[in-house]
């Protein structure tokens, strides 16, 4: 049979075979796949980051920033033809305020530049519900909003652009029609092969994200969503399969290298998830916690692939060069490398294009960023300091909203609870950053860092057992609570309490004490008997808390629920009351915190960490 017959041939059939394209005779090929997850809008360098924890901290280069993540990825793809862009979720929401005081328009506009391509939604692009997603995929003005639409500016298209890649949702259906809200997968062609992509966020995102950012929608389960759609793949020809998900692990130990994978991820939402997996998926691409790893593990068949993740901020990338056999249309073999996006190497130059657009932005940013609003004595870490899982920067927030919730006029409050989560990374730094505001100084910018959600104060009455049941609430499968995390809230000044991870569920609180001025009141005793159950108590949060997220879903048993200010405003205007001439802000200073911490722990599990999983004892 001619060449030309053949052609004609694999032209009539319905399917096309790699075989018939090529005459069977093409040799393997490789395609270079890169990757990376949790953006975040972050368009500037989040500092400096090591390929391990081992790297002495004066030796990590600085890393990322939109224009040197654009670079390296150029870089890579010059070393390939055949080559895909892609990203596992969060890319916009909790961002810096050079991308979320424009609507994230920013983050979407860099990233296209990046040359993203196919990326899964995450928990975050949820933030401000599908609608809004939906103008970020298409393009547009948002209707109302004054920092919209500002790429004059930053020497991008107004109206805005749109993203030029693809979000997929497989596993996210818009209630209303039964399908996706966003395609289920995008499908590249390489020499006639063709490649797919599945994009997923993790099941639970409801749980950590406000009622109204994910009303309409229906989230399914992440093993049944890919495996259903794996026939439908293979329908058209499809045998080389890439799964894109947020959802991800953390490596045990210490050394957190960037392409370790300690403890395979042991227990985690990503190991569980790829050990359900179809044995046609070749590859996930992973995100959502923000940690590195380069791991092998194993599917439903218990044959390993790969599963990597690329820390966060533009710090990492995935270098993955996928072989594909021709006459089997499949991946054969993968290597894969995480690259640190390095600012400092003499070979790479950031791109112009994306360095005009932050430098646009920056411009219309800064005079606001800038401003000093406040002084703290020392650093403030968004970590968990201890075993009992105190918060440096969780307890100022949360004392910054029992403030604004205190009078009379606006919720009577007398206790506030933050969610840890939503204390974002690093919290409140001492050293002067390089807009040179001075050590100890806080900027409104650095402040939005630390608040980004823009979510709004509310304050209700609870009795004194809802107090104890929210905050048994708090531990892993305890009272409707994920079974796979632990989520310890940050109490404000004068409420303390102690808790036992050891115990049985419903019975690891105990010691709750509520101090102002000179008295001191105890709520539940050192036995874990809860005082006066029916008295109550008015109590802070912000609205993603109220309304049940992070799993507690005693909040909705509040009553005479108060609406308040923003919780960056109400930050703003506590850290007010610490701006020079006046002291600043000191830790554990406040005189109803008496000079101790206001989480305790006890029993057999006191001397571990701070649990995040399911594992407290």
């Amino acid at each position: 049979m001619t060449l030309r017959m053949i052609a004609a041939a694999c032209a009539a059939l319905a399917v096309t075979a790699v075989a018939c394209s090529s005459g069977g005779s093409e040799p393997p090929f490789t395609v270079k796949l890169i990757g990376f997850n949790d953006y975040h809008g972050n368009l500037e360098s989040p500092g400096t980051f090591g390929a391990s924890a081992a790297v002495p901290a004066a030796e990590r280069p600085p890393v990322g920033g939109a224009e040197f993540m654009a670079a390296h990825v150029a870089k890579l793809k010059a070393q390939n033809p055949n080559n895909v862009v892609v990203g596992a979720g969060d890319s916009i929401g909790a961002s810096p305020l050079i991308s979320a005081l424009f609507q994230d328009e920013p983050s979407v506009e860099t990233l296209n530049r990046i040359g993203l391509e196919f990326n899964s939604v995450g928990n975050h692009e949820f933030d401000k519900g599908s609608a809004e997603l939906l103008r970020l995929q298409n393009g547009g003005c948002k209707a109302g909003e004054p920092n919209s639409c500002k790429g004059a500016v930053a020497g991008t298209p107004v109206p805005f652009e749109g993203a030029k890649f693809k979000w997929l949702s497989a596993n996210v259906i818009a209630t209303a029609t039964g399908k996706p809200l966003l395609p289920a997968y995008g499908v590249k062609e390489f020499k006639g092969v063709k490649v797919a992509f599945i994009g997923m966020t993790f099941k639970a995102t409801p749980t950590v994200v406000t009622p109204t950012g994910v009303a309409g929608l229906e989230f399914r389960d992440e093993i049944q969503t890919v495996n259903n759609l794996i026939p439908e793949l293979k329908g058209q020809g499809i045998e080389a399969i890439v799964v894109l998900v947020h959802e991800g692990g953390f490596q045990s130990g210490t050394v957190s290298d960037i392409n370790g994978c300690e403890g395979a991820l042991a227990g985690s939402g990503i190991a569980t998830l790829v050990k359900g997996l179809d044995n046609a998926v070749d590859a996930v691409i992973s995100g959502h916690t923000h940690a590195a790893y380069n791991c092998k593990l194993p599917n439903a068949t218990g044959r390993t692939i790969p599963v990597t993740s690329s820390s966060s901020f533009g710090r990492v990338l995935t270098d993955m060069d996928l072989t594909i056999d021709p006459s089997t249309r499949d991946i054969t073999a993968i290597a894969t490398t995480n690259r640190l996006v390095v600012r400092n190497d003499p070979t790479v130059s950031a791109d112009a294009a994306v360095a005009r657009i932050i430098a646009g932005y920056n411009s219309l940013v800064s005079p606001i960023a800038n401003t000093v609003i406040g002084a703290i004595a020392a650093e403030l870490p968004n970590s968990r300091t201890d075993g009992a899982c105190n918060m440096p920067a969780g307890d100022l927030v949360a004392d910054a909203m029992l403030a604004a919730t205190q009078g009379p006029t606006f919720g009577s409050a007398v206790i506030a609870l933050m969610n840890g989560g939503g204390v974002r990374n690093p919290g409140f730094t001492f050293a002067s950053s390089a807009v040179g505001e001075g050590a100890g100084n806080v900027t409104y910018g650095e402040a939005f860092t630390t608040q980004p959600f823009g979510n709004s104060l509310v304050t209700m009455s609870l009795t004194a057992q809802d107090l104890k049941d929210v905050l048994e609430e708090q531990f892993a499968g305890c009272k409707g609570q994920s079974t796979t995390a632990t989520r310890v809230m940050l109490p404000s000044n004068g409420f303390k309490y102690t808790w036992d991870g050891a115990k049985a569920c419903g019975a690891r609180v105990s010691n709750v004490t509520l101090r102002n001025g000179a008295s001191t009141e105890t709520i539940v005793d050192a036995s874990g008997t809860v005082a006066s159950p029916a008295k109550t108590y008015r109590v802070t949060m912000n609205n993603f808390m109220a309304d049940g997220g992070d799993g507690y879903s005693t909040f909705l048993k509040g009553t005479n629920r108060l609406g308040g200010a923003q919780d960056i405003d109400a930050l703003v205007a506590y850290l007010s009351g610490f701006k020079a001439p006046k002291a600043p802000y000191t830790l554990g200073n406040n005189p109803n915190d008496a000079g101790s911490v206001r989480i305790n722990r006890t029993g057999t599990g006191s001397n571990a960490a701070c649990p995040t999983g399911a594992v407290t004892s």
